[in-house]
């Protein structure tokens, strides 16, 4: 368990490379419109943070993902691949930044509206950021990983969208992926007892359709199975002595 627990000098590291993350977010923001390419802004994204921030994005590489970032597009669920896909009126885009800063990864999401987006697009980005605000909200030590899970399910649930329980959150610091694994469904009251120290993201993705999804070919990108719209929002959150610090917290959202 104590692996699980980051020292105060680590989780100083990590707040600086979430910082980063989070302002890497804040910068592609007005360059996300109708007419331009996710390939174009993967570019703005990779030359801020290596040439402005000195730090490299962490996708990069990864497992061979071959671009900077993220980037998912209507029905994709995640790990979408920069492309010369333009985007257009009425589309939603999730960007997923990671960057890797002293040994340190900041890893965070954001859902973009492209124009005029239709009155469900509109709703199911809504929900999903109430999702994770539902989960974060909730985050304490003695909080088990299935209030966690609950608190974002039941409000999913409740507005008719379903949850992706294939990919999950994971626990972040000198590696991207590590332990505990935060699920995005669950029990209330069941699962891992959290502890001050503990680092980990909470990245719910929720679908307007079925809950299903499929691996394409590129062995990177999942959609979808029914071609519903998809939905995901990320933060990295700290547990603190008497609650959580939210690490990726972007200037436009409240104190979480």
């Amino acid at each position: 368990m104590n692996t699980l627990i980051k020292t105060p000098e680590a989780i100083e590291k990590l707040r600086v490379s979430a910082r980063l993350a989070a302002e890497a977010l804040e910068m592609i923001t007005p360059h996300v419109k109708p007419g331009v390419t996710t390939d174009e802004l993967n570019q703005i994204c990779h030359d801020y943070i290596t040439n402005e921030q000195q730090a490299f994005p962490s996708s990069l590489g990864y497992n061979g993902f071959p671009k900077s970032m993220c980037t998912s597009i209507n029905h994709v669920v995640c790990h979408g691949i920069p492309s010369d896909r333009v985007l257009k009126n009425g589309d939603i885009l999730n960007i997923d930044i990671t960057v890797l800063k002293d040994g340190y990864h900041g890893d965070t999401s954001k859902m973009f509206l492209i124009g005029k987006v239709s009155v469900l697009a509109e709703r199911l980005v809504r929900v999903t950021q109430e999702c994770l605000y539902r989960g974060i909200a909730v985050v304490k030590p003695g909080c088990t990983l299935g209030d966690i899970g609950a608190a974002i399910q039941q409000h999913a649930h409740a507005n008719r969208f379903s949850v992706v329980r294939e990919y999950c959150g994971h626990g972040i610091g000198e590696n991207m992926h590590e332990d505990p694994q935060i699920l995005h469904y669950g029990i209330a009251g069941q699962g891992m007892a959290l502890q001050e120290g503990m680092t980990f993201t909470i990245e719910p993705m929720i679908n307007a359709g079925k809950a299903a999804v499929k691996l394409l070919s590129d062995d990177w990108t999942v959609v979808t199975k029914d071609h519903s719209l998809s939905a995901q929002w990320e933060h990295i959150v700290l547990v603190t002595k008497d609650g959580h610090e939210v690490l990726t917290r972007r200037s436009e959202e409240p104190v979480l």
